[in-house]
């Protein structure tokens, strides 16, 4: 995957892994946006804290976004009202709009540089069917008692691609670099005594003594509280949040044009979305497109990927150069609202942050001070709203008809010699699942003629993989883990990787 436009832009202070036991008070997993803004406001309370991160301060999820700042979620408050009630959607919206303010509060307190700019919001439809929607929407929002605007007319260029009928404008909203906050949030952190471990991947969380030990391959830590920031939970049991979301992989291109850029940010209510807005990067104004998205692990990858970015931009603005392509995973949960708070009630003590339908820049915001609180001991009149804990009807059986297969060792993978008429056809660049001795096995050429091969069956619950084209990955159909050609995780929720040999 290509560095975005963000972690292109700021170079990376390199931490030191963690190699031996200590403990403290609150464990956080995860140095994204969720795992920084908690333990943030845990630090500000004077809560001793260490962060786990696998890899590297920001660089999934969160250094992957398209770091828009907005309470406009799509065409989500009728939805909201109507599947649930109007009280609902008013609390919802008003927490993402305290998420707004927050995030600047903590850039203006902690003179952080980040690009951060209030921006109108925007969802547009170039579909007459789909007018209806964008006029119940407005008028929705305006019922939760929020100055939303329906718009006959949009700064957006985009109507070199067909006609655009309607909008709703959601006014006051912002964007921003999320990896210079981040990196910023990062050493407030340090500089509050709170520590960071780097490349420190936990394999395993359990309880001795009345405390939690979280484990890594070479050390330990003990402490009292856990907070899951990992993007998608880490632990299948007792959660079962491998039940209730899924994961849809998007992509995003940067280009540069020397034609006049537009104002706003901007989003279609049709499938798949197409997103808008401009950035800062080394000092000129560039634009972000992003969107496409789709579950990971489908086999029609190549139908969603960067061509179809890059021919609107150029449809559009004809002289573009492309700067920056790159992509991310977000979670989704089945009634696409986040799950945010207490992990479970047989695992006290332990909180998470997950499901943010792709917008998670308010989400981390919201999910950090819900989970500073319950730790705190404050009450926070938006938990119960975010409730981690509740129950909808399983909606993913076929999912399940594919996961829990045996995932341990193969002997087919051991004896392989390279022999097998398939291997000895596949060709450079190509990766394909072949059967042998009627055992499944994954496949990859290289470009120096080395053959990978893997077991295709995904670590974390056992669903078969799918190889991804695009991105020369073997990614999971059923919860969006992702491994490297070789086997290597690379995307949780697996933590392991995959069983490999090479030929």
């Amino acid at each position: 995957m290509d560095k975005s436009l963000w972690i292109s832009s700021k170079n990376h202070q390199e931490r030191k892994s963690l190699n031996e036991d200590i403990e403290t008070e609150v464990c956080v997993i995860g140095a994204g946006l969720t795992g920084v803004t908690t333990a943030y406001y845990l630090g500000k309370a004077g809560k001793k804290v260490v962060i786990l991160e696998k890899n590297t301060v920001g660089s999934h999820t969160s250094g992957n976004t398209t770091g828009k700042i907005t309470s406009q979620h799509d065409l989500f408050y009728d939805y909201l009202i109507n599947s649930i009630d109007k009280d609902y959607a008013k609390s919802y919206l008003q927490a993402n709009e305290q998420a707004i303010n927050n995030i600047e509060n903590i850039i203006k307190e902690e003179n952080i540089e980040c690009d951060f700019e209030r921006q109108d919001a925007y969802v547009f439809t170039q579909n007459q069917q789909n007018v209806n929607k964008i006029k119940q929407e407005v008028k929705a929002v305006k019922s939760l008692g929020f100055d939303a605007e329906y718009i006959n007319q949009l700064d957006l260029p985009i109507n070199k691609l067909g006609k655009i009928f309607r909008a709703i404008k959601f006014p006051n909203q912002a964007q921003f670099n999320s990896y210079k906050y981040l990196l910023a949030i990062a050493n407030k952190i340090e500089e509050m005594d709170g520590k960071i471990y780097e490349n420190s991947k936990v394999i395993d969380v359990k309880k001795e003594n009345g405390l939690y030990e979280i484990k890594t391959k070479e050390s330990t830590v003990r402490a009292k509280y856990v907070v899951l920031a990992t993007h998608y939970p880490i632990i299948n049991f007792p959660g079962f949040y491998f039940m209730k979301m899924y994961q849809e992989t998007s992509y995003l291109i940067a280009i540069k044009t020397e034609k006049p850029l537009f104002n706003g940010m901007y989003i279609n209510c049709e499938e798949p979305n197409i997103s808008f807005r401009t950035a800062i990067y080394n000092g000129n104004r560039v634009i972000i497109i992003g969107g496409m998205g789709h579950k990971t692990g489908i086999d029609e990858t190549l139908k969603y990927n960067y061509n179809k970015l890059e021919k609107i931009a150029k449809d559009i603005y004809p002289d573009c150069n492309i700067l920056f392509r790159w992509n991310t995973e977000d979670c989704i949960s089945l009634d696409k609202i986040p799950y945010i708070g207490e992990f479970s009630d047989f695992m006290p003590n332990v909180f998470v942050g997950t499901g943010y339908k792709k917008w998670g820049m308010t989400s981390s915001n919201i999910a950090g001070k819900i989970i500073s609180d319950k730790i705190l001991g404050i009450e926070n009149k938006y938990e119960d709203i975010f409730n981690s804990k509740r129950l909808k009807p399983l909606k993913n059986y076929k999912e399940l008809t594919n996961m829990v297969k045996e995932v341990g060792e193969s002997l087919i993978i051991k004896r392989l010699k390279g022999s097998n008429k398939e291997l000895a056809d596949l060709k450079e660049g190509e990766g394909k699942i072949i059967e042998i001795d009627s055992e499944k096995v994954g496949a990859y050429k290289n470009y120096d003629k080395k053959v990978f091969l893997v077991k295709p069956y995904c670590t974390h619950l056992g669903c078969e993989l799918s190889w991804n084209d695009l991105e020369k990955t073997w990614d999971c159909p059923c919860h969006g883990s992702k491994f490297n050609y070789d086997g290597k995780n690379l995307y949780d929720p697996a933590i392991k990787n995959l069983e490999n040999k090479i030929l």
